[in-house]
């Protein structure tokens, strides 16, 4: 059995605990939750029965022969923080986008994990929806040949009262706007299927909250392939979330994924026919419950089987690491207004920059 401790009670939290304690992944289980907000804590292990904390620390110290993983479900800005601080225990690690804001503490997460010898697994559980994963065994099948272009759209609704629900949203120290938050997942869908991004010029602006950060902007991406990769993303549609959504197109087929959390096969369109084509748009048709989807029942599954069968991760912390270096060139390039070259040392990124404001 995987035990699960969960080391942050927000938002995402409740979706964790709800899959862990209703058992849905075999042989996994959550033994504890801890979260610095005493309310939070004990709000969450009262609904399902469980030890709860307000020093992760503690926690372990209570809890460490019992614990096999802990999530790290906080605030984007202490990612980095916690996971180095939970490191030291041996547990392996779970980690919620984006993994961090900075590059540098990326490495450093990575490091102190591989020095510890734990696993580190970064959440991108939309490369688990069904309709992704047939997308990307169609290009893995060479069915699209030359690609010419794909777009992620992510046009979803996130009113001031969302951001004023914790004093950490909406600020370069701890979150960034919607290209490091809700849109980290779809940049990751576009690198994952387009490959090594080149340049990237993005443009953004805080359109309709009171924010630090932007809630809306647009990057053009240039991959090493040739193709042109386009992000679309606001959290300005009202009066409610509209789509989340990834489309390829190539010389020889288009796909489009839509729905509101890249859940719901749109488009299936291939020059050459092959078995199995005809039930593409009909199999997937199922719209999630909210914006998560259903990946992360997949996701925890995934953790489970590469720890108890050795096998590798889809999103270790290298893989994940990509997509965070392409969310700062887009922030670098949002900066400086010039397109910003891939590999780069972030220079005006203002990412985890806890004096800006």
């Amino acid at each position: 059995m995987q035990n699960f401790a969960l080391m942050g009670c927000g938002r995402i939290a409740q979706r964790y605990a709800q899959i862990l304690a209703e058992k849905q992944v075999q042989g996994a289980s959550i033994v504890a939750v801890c979260d610095i907000k005493k309310e939070r804590a004990k709000k969450l292990g009262e609904k399902y029965h469980l030890p709860w904390y307000t020093d992760a620390h503690k926690m372990m110290s209570e809890m460490k022969d019992l614990v096999n993983i802990i999530a790290i479900l906080t605030e984007s800005g202490l990612h980095a923080r916690h996971t180095t601080e939970m490191a030291q225990y041996g547990k392996h690690i779970v980690v919620e986008k984006p993994m961090a804001l900075k590059l540098e503490d990326a490495d450093s997460m990575i490091y102190i994990c591989d020095q510890a010898k734990i696993k580190l697994f970064v959440v991108k559980q939309n490369r688990l929806n069904y309709p992704v994963i047939k997308m990307r065994e169609a290009l893995d099948a060479e069915r699209f040949g030359k690609i010419v272009m794909g777009t992620v759209r992510v046009r979803w609704c996130r009113p001031q009262a969302y951001y004023d629900q914790d004093t950490w949203r909406g600020t370069w120290a701890m979150d960034g706007g919607v290209f490091a938050n809700q849109a980290s997942h779809h940049v990751d869908l576009l690198e994952w299927m387009l490959g090594d991004p080149v340049s990237v010029y993005a443009k953004s602006r805080t359109a309709l909250v009171d924010i630090e950060v932007e809630d809306t902007g647009v990057a053009i991406i240039t991959f090493a392939s040739g193709a042109i990769g386009i992000v679309e993303a606001t959290n300005a549609t009202r009066p409610k979330d509209l789509e989340g959504s990834i489309s390829i197109l190539g010389e020889k087929g288009s796909v489009e994924i839509g729905g509101f959390a890249v859940n719901e096969m749109k488009v299936w369109n291939f020059e050459t026919p092959v078995a199995g084509d005809e039930e593409a748009l009909t199999r997937y048709k199922t719209n999630p419950p909210d914006v998560y989807g259903f990946g992360h029942l997949s996701y925890l599954e995934h953790v489970v089987n590469c720890i108890e069968q050795g096998s590798p991760s889809l999103v270790d912390g290298l893989e994940g690491r990509k997509s965070l270096e392409l969310i700062n060139a887009i922030y670098e390039s949002i900066e400086t207004g010039r397109e910003v070259k891939l590999r780069f040392q972030p220079k005006h990124c203002k990412l985890g920059d806890v004096n800006d404001g």
